[in-house]
């Protein structure tokens, strides 16, 4: 039996229905490409935008003027006296942003005056410390002495990037700030567990552990330590220190620390036997010549500050 041949209509139709389906099938993947293309401009242009949103933080970061300084501290320092046992902090107001430090008063009358540049990563910093912590205490408490520690960020290139000394510092003006009677204890505490040059150093959650182990317990300290809150005024008083003149001396800049003074003249003895400071200090208070009081391991920390 012979099969139906198809008739002109059917074929018509078939042809129809092929383009039909062509047609849609176009139509479907120039959508596609439309819609693939909105999306890779939209996605240019939410980069574009992400980037120069990023480009602007930075920019807005490193323009924008350096915080006020820690209260107490407006001579870069912080001055501390006692009586009857107790060491207290000698107030003051925050200096303003980029403000001129006002220097303290120089020393007066039978109570000399010791001053101390210190970097809490420099280990010979760590020496005079541990040496002389105990005879410094009794001498501020008793009255005896005034005690300015000036903590700066000389040694950020020696923490494997971590920036140790300048968030060391930062941590110590935040006690300043907040709870400046417990600051000796601070400063005792972060040379008890000073780290070593070239290592991380401490984190910010140990440098807040630290701080409260070593009495200071104000609730604002451990959000001050971790935001850094004056981290631009170390960068600032550190520049002042390397550039400018010490105040009450005759230093033209910090050279190396520890820098010691008492009432301003530089102490260059022994940084590990406390007897040799405690006669350099004698000597000063007492008018007498004060010699060479030098043994051999003054050499102070001078690795090249990190701008």
């Amino acid at each position: 039996m012979t099969p139906p041949t198809d008739s002109p209509a059917s074929k018509k139709e078939r042809r129809e229905a092929a383009r039909e389906k062509a047609r849609v099938t176009r139509e479907a993947e120039a959508r596609r490409r439309r819609r693939n293309k909105w999306l890779l401009q939209g996605g240019l242009v939410v980069g574009i935008v992400a980037v120069l949103a990023i480009v602007a933080l930075v920019i807005t970061q490193s323009i924008k003027p350096a915080g006020p300084g820690p209260a107490n501290m407006a001579s870069d320092g912080l001055v501390l006296e006692g009586s009857n046992g107790a060491v207290t902090a000698v107030p003051s107001g925050a200096l303003a942003a980029d403000a001129t430090p006002t220097p303290a008063p120089s020393a007066s009358g039978d109570v000399p005056s010791i001053v101390v540049y210190l970097d809490y990563m420099c280990p010979f910093c760590g020496q005079f410390d541990t040496t002389n912590a105990q005879q410094l205490e009794e001498a501020v408490s008793s009255g005896a002495a005034t005690l300015a520690i000036h903590p700066i960020g000389f040694l950020d290139n020696a923490s494997q990037g971590s920036r140790y000394s300048t968030r060391a510092a930062n941590a110590f003006a935040c006690v300043a700030n907040h709870e400046p009677d417990k600051a000796l204890d601070v400063n005792t505490a972060l040379f008890a567990q000073q780290p070593e040059e070239n290592t991380r150093g401490l984190t910010n959650d140990e440098l807040v552990t630290l701080v409260q182990g070593a009495g200071a317990t104000d609730d604002q300290i451990p959000s001050c330590i971790k935001a850094g809150d004056f981290e631009d005024w170390v960068a600032s008083a550190t520049q002042r220190a390397l550039n400018d003149p010490i105040p009450n001396s005759s230093l033209d800049k910090l050279a190396s620390t520890p820098l010691v003074l008492v009432n301003g003249q530089q102490y260059q003895g022994s940084l590990t036997d406390a007897s040799t400071f405690a006669q350099f200090v004698a000597e000063v208070q007492n008018g007498a010549p004060t010699g060479d009081t030098s043994t051999g391991d003054t050499e102070g920390s001078t690795a090249t500050p990190t701008p």
